[in-house]
């Protein structure tokens, strides 16, 4: 009888044991194997931004254990905005100069304030090109008084640029805007119907490239035509940037001209070490030789970049890794007064 009770209280004490270490083992493997979960938002489906958001997207999931990051496909940089705000989104590409519009309540009929996206790193610039006919007369900016110029589809960045660029001059309401695309109005430039084509882009642009294979062409220099006005303090976010000479045909000397810039920005609810992380992969040498793989406008990408025309607030995490790299995030506390 002695030795069943025995026997009987062993067999408790196993099974407590086992189920004591079948508990532990299923919690701490649960706690092991959870996933995170992000989405980002890039853009319309095969434009840069969404190659941008695609490529992190990638190597986050690749490089940071448990974790999945789903690129998702949008209507461009405003969206992002929008829904990297609301938490809708984690990350996402937004140009600098519409994040420091969304956190001043100043974006285009909406006067909410966007104080939740926040900035990661710098991706790449975009460019203004104002072209005209070389046989025209036009040299300067203050030539296009009275003039039609082609500035971009109707609610496009580039049409938005445009406005803020003559407002800066005084010559908005003295020029003639046309809201074609870029395809339409280089047809336009060619066959005469406008005097002038605006197009903000990476450089090469294929439609400037286009237009410069069958027409002669002359790029106007917009970065001293800016400094007549106030482009530089009423858009902090624009610097000056040069078109090389030889970029385009028949177009030999550089030109100065400025550029917004794209953003790789979170969403203040994401972790510091989340981001801190994400940065450390996508701007270590095998994060920034598949980005500069997955699209040519990523090969401005480089530590010493990551910070251009920031003027806004930069994510925590990202200050501290950016800081460690001795660049300097005091601008993220708005200090900042712009590189004109």
């Amino acid at each position: 009888m002695v030795f069943k009770k025995n026997v009987r209280k062993i067999n408790i004490f196993s099974r407590i044991f086992i189920t004591t270490v079948l508990f532990t083992t299923t919690f701490s493997s649960g706690l092991v194997a959870q996933e995170q979960h992000f989405t980002f938002s890039g853009g319309p489906k095969g434009g840069t931004f969404q190659f941008f958001s695609g490529g992190i997207a990638t190597l986050m999931s690749k490089y940071i254990a448990h974790t999945e990051v789903v690129s998702h496909a949008s209507a461009g940089s405003v969206e992002n905005l929008r829904r990297v705000n609301a938490g809708e989104a984690d990350f996402g590409i937004v140009y600098s100069g519409d994040l420091y519009l969304g956190a001043n309540g100043q974006l285009e009929n909406d006067t909410n304030r966007y104080r939740n996206t926040q900035v990661v790193a710098y991706m790449y610039g975009a460019p203004s090109h104002l072209l005209v006919r070389e046989d025209s007369g036009i040299q300067d900016v203050a030539h296009l008084v009275g003039k039609r110029v082609a500035v971009g589809a109707a609610g496009s960045g580039a049409a938005a640029t445009a406005r803020r660029f003559f407002e800066s001059l005084g010559l908005w309401n003295r020029i003639q805007p046309h809201y074609v695309g870029y395809v339409e109005g280089a047809a336009a430039l060619k066959g005469r119907q406008v005097d002038a084509l605006w197009i903000v882009s990476t450089f090469p642009n294929a439609t400037v490239s286009d237009v410069a294979s069958s027409t002669k062409i002359r790029l106007l220099d917009l970065h001293e035509a800016s400094k007549r006005g106030v482009l530089s303090t009423e858009h902090p976010y624009y610097i000056p940037v040069k078109i090389p000479g030889g970029t385009y045909v028949g177009i030999a000397g550089d030109v100065m001209t400025f550029q917004d810039s794209a953003l790789w920005v979170a969403g203040r609810h994401v972790s510091a070490e989340v981001v801190y992380e994400a940065i450390g992969h996508v701007y270590a040498d095998y994060g920034l030789r598949f980005m500069h793989a997955t699209t040519p406008s990523a090969n401005t990408m480089s530590v010493p970049t990551a910070l251009t025309g920031v003027v806004t607030t930069i994510h925590r995490g990202a200050q501290k890794y950016w800081t460690e790299k001795g660049l300097n995030t005091l601008f993220a506390n708005g200090n900042f007064t712009g590189s004109f």
